[in-house]
């Protein structure tokens, strides 16, 4: 095993919102501060190809359950953040302020930070637009959603960046890596981190396989940000035993039809749409590029439509579904939908096929359920304290396996604004 021989205050294990915030607030407060990431760091094409590498492959990006429901994760530089819809939801203050935290502060500075807002009226695209009129006809209070987009890049020929953003139109943690890396951080791809290491209840290092080799670095402060399933496994592995089990995972269902008179260009995802609090769901507009489309006609048999993404109408249901279940010491998921979960996804499809058929749409249907933002499996209150440290004095956690609660909604400025409190945690305390 090889040590490193370059010293320094905080490794950082992980490159997503939570991860990167936290590096990008270090280095700029002068700490020498080391980013191990699983992924590589390419250069983004916005490819089904390089999507498929890095967000698909079985068993490693794309986990199944024991119910067969798929969920996927970002394993490359900036993590999930490289392939999501850059949707800018609230952030569960009240929730949080439970467990000791108070995040407003730390919220309104990466609001003011991160271009987060509407989307213009220019960018409602056609069939966003029609889903928001149509469920406003039926008196939904359908809005535009709040969205990390860099809105004056953007033109009608713009394809959104579902495979990955080249022209950085809308915000990932990739720019903060790149941040922290201008300040001088270090960052170390194809990382695989394989457990931390301590003496006397401290964190001293971590052990980590590039390639063949097997390195050591070590560092007074270690901040764990693997995400809601690398999280657990690594703090298992270090010595944690009981993170990983009761987790959420915002599983969602797509509901479809199709129209006649509208074709579909370079839509935006997710550009508005409700959240049914009380119901405990969300539902947006989701358009998806032609593979993705093909693969959900496909996984519901319905083969009619597969060349049919342009008079596609999309909505997406999202829940906020029940703790259960378990990951696995290999990373695998073990968790099923519970009827209380089951019922949710009822309701949002009756009331999301009201919706397409006040469009206008024909040929309604769901498509099987899917899952992102694990989280849970290292909760405030129970594997990690309200400053994120665990039981060993300067091992943190800042990823979505902190959040405590399932809220059913995306995670992202909450972990930015996680990461920057825990930044001027370490700042003022190490």
């Amino acid at each position: 095993m090889e040590p490193a021989k370059q010293k320094y205050d905080v490794i950082i294990i992980g490159s997503g919102p939570g991860g990167a915030s936290t590096a990008k607030e270090l280095t700029e407060q002068g700490r020498k501060v080391c980013i191990l990431e699983r992924g590589p760091d390419p250069k983004l094409k916005n490819s089904f190809f390089q999507y498929i590498l890095y967000q698909l492959i079985p068993f490693k990006s794309l986990l199944f359950t024991n119910g067969f429901l798929g969920m996927v994760r970002g394993i490359i530089t900036g993590g999930s953040s490289v392939f999501y819809y850059a949707t800018c939801c609230p952030v569960p203050l009240d929730m949080l302020k439970k467990y000791g935290i108070d995040l407003s502060e730390e919220v309104e500075n990466a609001k003011s930070e991160l271009p987060s807002k509407p989307l213009d009226d220019n960018m409602i695209t056609p069939m966003a637009d029609k889903i928001m009129k149509s469920a406003q006809k039926l008196g939904y209070n359908w809005q535009k959603l709040d969205k990390f987009m860099y809105q004056e890049k953007w033109s009608k020929n713009q394809k959104f960046g579902y495979y990955g953003d080249p022209d950085e139109i809308k915000w990932t943690s990739r720019m903060y890596v790149n941040q922290a890396v201008k300040n001088g951080a270090r960052l170390i791809t194809n990382a695989k981190v394989e457990k931390i290491v301590t003496a006397n209840q401290k964190a001293k290092g971590v052990i980590y396989k590039k390639g063949l080799r097997k390195y050591r670095i070590d560092a007074p402060v270690v901040v764990l940000s693997a995400g809601g399933i690398g999280t657990p496994v690594i703090l298992r592995k270090s010595g944690i035993k009981k993170a990983g089990y009761n987790f959420f995972f915002d599983p969602l269902i797509t509901v479809c039809g199709t129209v006649d008179e509208i074709k579909a260009e370079n839509e935006i995802p997710m550009s508005a749409g409700i959240h049914l609090k009380k119901e405990g769901y969300m539902m947006t507009d989701m358009s998806v590029p032609l593979p993705l489309d093909m693969l959900f006609s496909a996984q519901v048999l319905r083969f009619n439509r597969l060349f049919s993404q342009k008079k596609t109408l999309r909505i997406m249901i999202k829940i906020k579904d029940d703790l259960g279940g378990r990951i696995t010491h290999l990373g695998q998921v073990r968790k099923k939908l519970t009827k209380n979960d089951m019922e949710k996804f009822k309701s949002g499809y009756k009331k999301a096929e009201k919706i397409l058929k006040q469009a206008g749409a024909k040929g309604i249907h769901k498509t099987w359920y899917t899952a992102a933002h694990p989280g849970g499996t290292a909760k405030i209150g129970e594997i990690v304290d309200s400053n994120l440290m665990t039981e060993y004095k300067n091992l943190y956690v800042c990823d979505c396996s902190v959040i405590p609660e399932p809220w059913g909604l995306p995670p992202t400025l909450t972990l930015v604004s996680l990461g920057k409190r825990l930044a001027k945690h370490l700042v003022k305390n190490t």
